[in-house]
């Protein structure tokens, strides 16, 4: 098939490693699906053609006929590159809802990412607000990870404090970040969480683990956890200073980014 020349599958490539390389997807732990249209798949590869069939633990009907590529369960971020028809695959949701259609790598038999029901629930939730989202990326940003444990779980405390940390924080993700209790990662209640979240929100934080980022392309969804995580990053070399701010972004400089950049921002967030 000619779909291992696909930009996408060298996009889904560069990506991963990329994440493998900033250390926030160490051994198997990360995952992310892009969706791809009938046209883009059709121009790379025939789809006629079914590999196998795997059964997937979430009713997704309402995603019925759409592609994703995706990266498989267990597999490492760092192989990715040079074993692409292994580490990935392109699957089609089937009709009943309850099971994909692999039409194309996983060529050792593997399957989708264990979290994929999740990645579903998230895709679903975030088509419902813009209809051009692709891509849902599961991955462990270090300094983030550290913020969850030393700050309370709250939205506003933790979307605020990372805004302060630099100003392009705010012109990424306005909305703040969400953020779900500690839940065991793999189930179908911590994907519903998440989608929950998703609703209005393209990060979620999944505390003392890693977060769930939505966007339109895999740039852009990359982009988004490294903003986020050099806001934490930042945060971590303030705390490593002792801690103490003598100057800080204002509620005022929050308000002339949003006014500056056209953005809707979270007010209530906001302490004035």
């Amino acid at each position: 098939m000619k779909f291992i020349d696909s930009q996408y599958v060298k996009e889904m490539k560069q990506t991963t490693m990329n994440l493998y390389q900033h250390g926030w997807d160490e051994r198997n732990g990360g995952n992310v699906s892009l969706r791809l249209t009938t046209e883009e798949v059709r121009a790379f590869s025939d789809v006629t053609e079914t590999l196998r069939t795997v059964a997937i633990d979430f009713d997704a009907s309402e995603l019925a006929g759409k592609y994703y590529l995706v990266t498989g369960t267990g597999r490492y971020f760092k192989n990715i590159t040079e074993y692409p028809e292994r580490d990935m695959g392109l699957i089609q949701i089937n009709p009943d809802g309850q099971s994909v259609a692999i039409k194309w790598g996983f060529n050792d038999g593997g399957q989708p990412t264990s979290e994929f029901p999740a990645h579903l629930m998230s895709h679903l939730a975030r088509l419902k607000q813009d209809p051009e989202q692709r891509v849902i990326m599961h991955c462990h940003p270090t300094n983030l990870i550290a913020m969850t444990f030393t700050l309370p779980l709250s939205e506003k405390l933790l979307s605020r404090t990372l805004w302060q940390m630099h100003p392009e924080s705010i012109v990424v993700f306005p909305e703040g970040v969400g953020v779900i209790p500690y839940m065991c990662p793999g189930t179908t209640a911590i994907g519903e969480a998440t989608a929950t979240k998703m609703a209005d929100h393209h990060v979620v934080v999944w505390p003392h683990h890693g977060v769930f980022a939505a966007g339109d392309s895999l740039d852009e969804t990359y982009g988004l956890v490294e903003t986020v995580e050099k806001s934490a990053l930042v945060y971590t070399a303030i705390q490593a200073q002792g801690g103490q701010m003598f100057q800080k972004i204002t509620d005022q400089d929050f308000r002339d980014l949003a006014q500056r950049f056209g953005l809707s921002l979270r007010e209530e967030y906001l302490e004035d």
